[in-house]
């Protein structure tokens, strides 16, 4: 019966087991990533097709640059196929650091990870790329037009999408940790004047554009989430 302790299997595990572990779920994580980068290829055109409709006509500048290009698109969208797989070997390792109650917890983990993944890069792709798109083609103004090369239009919208991903779990990896006794809903609420600037440290630091509109459109998402995270850790989790 569990009584909200760590299982012993959990507590006996070597290094040894742990490392073989990691080494499974990574191949998963591996095997996931290259079916669903297949799957992404078989769609390419589709797929660039959608991506380049706010470009008017790009060119590439190199024989193999289009080659290239789209391989990473098509990795880029393996990572979003396989996204589900992803979380849940992540989830599953972290696992054994739990007790048998948040174990069960974690069953919703997956899935909102997954959902939240997909929820930033939907709202970089709705709302961030086309204000940092537009910064950047209507600065220079006058006679001046802008040729972009399709390399370098792809390598800007997957540096601008794909972190969203990644930052909007920030609840998902709070709510971990505060399971884990790591941080707390009191700890967060003295930490939230540091999060503020943090956030937009880090949007200048990861966004192209140096426009503070889309530096905004990063930071605050990031501060509502936070906020958010602290919330359910003090209402929900009682923590």
């Amino acid at each position: 019966m569990d009584n909200g302790s760590p299982l012993n299997d959990d507590k006996t595990m070597t290094l040894t087991e742990h490392l073989g572990e990691l080494r499974t779920r990574i191949l998963h994580s591996l095997a996931a990533l290259g079916v669903g980068t297949a799957i992404s290829s078989v769609f390419i055109d589709e797929i660039i097709a959608v991506l380049t409709a706010p470009a008017t006509n790009l060119y590439y500048m190199r024989p193999a640059e289009a080659f290239f290009i789209y391989i990473k698109v098509a990795l880029a969208c393996g990572v979003l196929l396989a996204a589900p797989v992803l979380f849940y070997e992540l989830w599953a390792f972290l696992v054994p650091a739990l007790t048998g109650r948040e174990r069960s917890a974690l069953l919703l983990f997956v899935p909102s990870s997954v959902l939240l993944f997909w929820a930033g890069i939907a709202f970089a792709y709705f709302f961030v790329f086309p204000q940092g798109l537009n910064f950047f083609t209507n600065f220079a103004g006058g006679n001046i037009a802008p040729m972009l090369s399709i390399e370098s239009y792809l390598d800007f919208f997957l540096m601008l999408v794909v972190p969203f991903g990644f930052i909007f779990n920030l609840p998902m990896v709070l709510i971990v940790l505060a399971q884990m006794g790591i941080v707390s809903s009191a700890l967060l609420l003295r930490g939230r004047k540091y999060m503020v600037v943090a956030s937009f440290i880090l949007a200048a630091i990861i966004t192209p554009t140096p426009d503070v509109i889309t530096q905004t459109l990063l930071a605050v998402p990031m501060i509502l989430l936070y906020e958010g995270s602290r919330m359910f850790i003090h209402y929900i989790l009682r923590k």
